[in-house]
Formats: structure tokens, sequence, C-alpha cells
């Protein structure tokens, strides 16, 4: 596949959570993708991957990735993104709702095989999601 087709499943991929319709991953994502930021208690593969976006929109009604950049070489995709949303809803890592606002920024690393995500590499600012989260104090 081409670099530009990968990067068109990457979209794909993004605009499948953004909306909720996670079927649609089943088209686009390896039943075994191996994920290299797992959850603790969740089942491996795209099942587990399902699971956890469920439990982020639960705390994150409002949950949005915006794609900030796209860059693709052999079979990798890499994805400058961020998140926004509000932490309305259920307990985010062990944090109960208290309405934060969350504008968080990170970089994915995508593998793609036979036209499905095989691989997945997250690397989140925790360090502003935790300060977002009144779990940190915020410098200044």
């Amino acid at each position: 596949m081409s670099t530009e087709e990968n990067k068109a499943i990457v979209r794909r991929y993004q605009e499948a959570h953004n909306t909720n319709n996670l079927d649609a991953l089943d088209e686009i994502v390896a039943a075994d993708i191996i994920s290299h930021r797992f959850t603790a208690g969740l089942p491996p593969g795209l099942e587990g991957g399902k699971m956890a976006h469920v439990g982020t929109v639960a705390a994150i009604p409002d949950l949005h990735y915006a794609i900030e950049d796209l860059i693709a070489e052999g079979d990798k995709v890499v994805m400058r993104w961020t998140l926004t949303g509000t932490h309305t809803g259920a307990d985010l890592i062990g944090v109960p709702a208290r309405g934060a606002r969350l504008n968080v920024t990170g970089i994915s690393i995508f593998r793609i095989a036979g036209g499905k995500i095989v691989e997945h590499w997250a690397e989140p600012d925790t360090v502003a999601l935790m300060q977002q989260l009144g779990l940190m104090p915020k410098p200044g």
C-alpha cells in the first residue's frame, strides 16, 4: 500500500473514534492488533481497544481527537494529535468528574499491513493530563 493509502486508513480510524462508530474499526484494524500502550484489565487486541475507548467516552462524553499532522514512511504512519473534552462523566484514571476541560497533545504511531492497522504506539502528554485533572500543580 502507498503511504497516502496508509494515511487514509489512520484518518478513518480517528474518524471512527470521534463518531463512536466502533464497528467501522473492524474493517481497518486487525482483531489481534498489538498495542504498546495496553490498559491493564482489558483483553488484548481490538476488543480491548474498543473497551478502552468506551471507558474514555464514559468519562469524557465530548471527547474529540484532532489530527494535527500525519507523516508516513513505509508501513508506518505517525499522527500528532490533540485530545479535547470535558471530564463530566465517569471517573478517569480514578479521578471523579469535576468538569475539568481537557486539552492534551500526543503522538501515535501506527503500523499497517494488508490494509489494516496491526500495531500501535501512543505517547500522550500525561503531565498535562494530570495537571488538568488537578493531580499535579501547574507550573508558574
